[in-house]
């Protein structure tokens, strides 16, 4: 036992044996003379420093993907916003404009007219013969209202200012829907008929025959009631017409269509 000690000591040395340690150590050089043993078990040495858990880069990973996740979902959650949000201000415009906007008129006009006789009878008291036909167009220019005849929509001829002929176009209760164009092809004759022209007005019809060409107004008279809407307006307009008188056996003849000139309604709706 005391060579064993010298030994060591002349050596110089030194173990360290921890408390509960074994047999198997990593030595440690400090210098030439001197070796110091260090008795740690394998397992420790060889085990890495302790890492903790939940830090580090997959955290970050994680909390980056749920940041970029919740930052596309706001983007859609505003773009439905805005999209909901125009929805909305486009059905307000639609009610507004159909329900407390202003009615656009409906258009009248003659497409077509045809004159094959026309003549002055004068006894025994003084009236007209003639031949007339007409395509009259009715159009409603409103885009989501439809109208319905709350009267019947009726034409009546005349000439100089003397009215000659009344004839029913449309029935009362009639509808007509939006952006439509009904065309309504009226015929009327007459042997005889009736007028009171007086001096002033026979003296125009010699003038007007001389030429062929005779003037003739129609006034179209009635009442519509707009779908949607309490407003009823009365519809009166007036469609002067310059009409050739066709010689016998001719198929046809040359007619410019004519717009009718509505009157001013005393109505803010109409």
């Amino acid at each position: 036992m005391s060579i064993i000690l010298y030994l060591l000591l002349s050596q110089r040395i030194i173990i360290s044996l921890p408390a509960g340690s074994t047999s198997n150590s990593i030595p440690t050089q400090t210098d030439a003379n001197s070796k110091q043993y260090s008795l740690l078990p394998t397992s420790e040495a060889r085990t890495p420093p302790h890492q903790p858990r939940g830090d580090g880069d997959g955290e970050a990973t994680m909390c980056g993907c749920c940041g970029e996740c919740w930052d596309n979902v706001k983007d859609w959650l505003i773009c439905l916003a805005v999209v909901i949000g125009l929805i909305v201000i486009a059905g307000v415009v639609i009610v507004i404009v159909i329900f407390g906007g202003p009615l656009r008129h409906v258009r009248i006009r003659v497409e077509d007219a045809s004159l094959t006789r026309f003549a002055l009878v004068t006894t025994p008291t003084t009236a007209l013969a003639y031949n007339l036909t007409l395509a009259l167009t009715v159009r409603n220019p409103n885009w989501a209202i439809g109208i319905k005849h709350d009267k019947p929509l009726e034409a009546a001829y005349s000439f100089d200012g003397q009215p000659f002929e009344r004839v029913h176009v449309a029935d009362k209760g009639d509808k007509q829907g939006p952006r439509k164009t009904v065309v309504y092809h009226l015929a009327s004759s007459s042997e005889a008929r009736g007028v009171a022209l007086g001096n002033a007005g026979e003296a125009e019809f010699r003038k007007e025959n001389a030429t062929g060409v005779f003037e003739v107004e129609v006034a179209v008279t009635g009442k519509f009631k707009y779908t949607l809407r309490k407003t009823k307006c009365k519809i009166e307009a007036t469609c002067p017409l310059k009409l050739q008188l066709a010689a016998p056996g001719a198929t046809s003849v040359v007619f410019q269509k004519v717009d009718c000139e509505l009157a001013k309604s005393d109505d803010k709706y109409c």
